[in-house]
């Protein structure tokens, strides 16, 4: 069947019922099979329809790793904020060099420096919803043009949010089927397999980093606290907008 692409009408702001149909059969079918079965039905039913993106994390690494044997041919994607750590972007070139699978950068209209001239200094300090809309929900939007599924790295056990999806699912924001293999798995597991494996991995993981996004945003965590408290701390924030689940008719939750 035609899938809906991204930009489709918004007089229909959820899929068709065929459609709708399939994502509640292999959410329920998925619910409980490990990623690479998942990403297995994911390549076989999407093709070269399907993409991922990426900020480096531990778990998206190990996607990637997963991808590397199953479905080298999927575009995985980076959103280049223009504040990402060193050690981030180092591990593009690892992952590279052991795979082969180049992530491609995807970019902001405007530079850091064009960015916060137009604003009059940086935004990530006072507006954080405004910096991550601006840095990586529409850059999103952008580079799922013309796709019917992608791939996240979320896990059910790290925010409110994350913890309602399903391993297939319906994204309302950016209107596609969205993929969670790595949904159900916690913590430990994922980090077996890195080890295990060999995947490279964010060196800041080793540092007190669990969840590494922007720099400005991101610090270490102490001993007790949650892994996501590093992110935009102090503030309520906990999402940069991009898992934020929404129903079909476009609200959030």
């Amino acid at each position: 069947m035609e899938l809906q692409q991204v930009g489709a009408s918004q007089q229909r702001p959820g899929p068709e019922p065929e459609l709708a149909s399939e994502i509640a059969e292999a959410a329920s079918r998925l619910s409980h099979s490990g990623p690479e079965e998942i990403l297995v039905w994911a390549a076989g039913r999407f093709g070269s329809r399907l993409t991922m993106a990426t900020a480096f994390g531990v778990e998206g690494c190990l996607i990637i790793h997963f991808l590397a044997k199953l479905a080298p041919q999927v575009r995985v994607f980076n959103l280049d904020t223009g504040y990402q750590f060193a050690e981030t972007l180092d591990v593009r070139r690892r992952l590279f060099e052991k795979y082969g699978m180049e992530v491609e950068l995807v970019r902001p209209d405007t530079t850091v420096e064009e960015y916060e001239a137009l604003h009059g200094g940086p935004l990530h300090g006072t507006r954080p919803d405004q910096c991550c809309h601006d840095r990586k929900v529409l850059p999103l939007r952008r580079a799922l043009s013309g796709y019917s599924s992608w791939i996240s790295a979320i896990r059910k056990d790290q925010t409110a949010d994350r913890s309602q999806a399903q391993v297939v699912q319906w994204d309302a924001k950016f209107r596609l089927v969205k993929v969670n293999p790595l949904l159900n798995w916690d913590k430990a597991a994922v980090w077996k397999v890195i080890v295990n494996d060999q995947v490279p991995y964010n060196q800041l993981h080793d540092q007190g980093f669990p969840s590494i996004g922007c720099k400005p945003c991101t610090t270490a965590v102490n001993d007790g606290e949650d892994e996501r408290s590093g992110r935009w701390r102090g503030k309520l924030k906990k999402e940069c907008g991009l898992h934020v689940v929404e129903h079909s008719d476009g609200s959030g939750i």
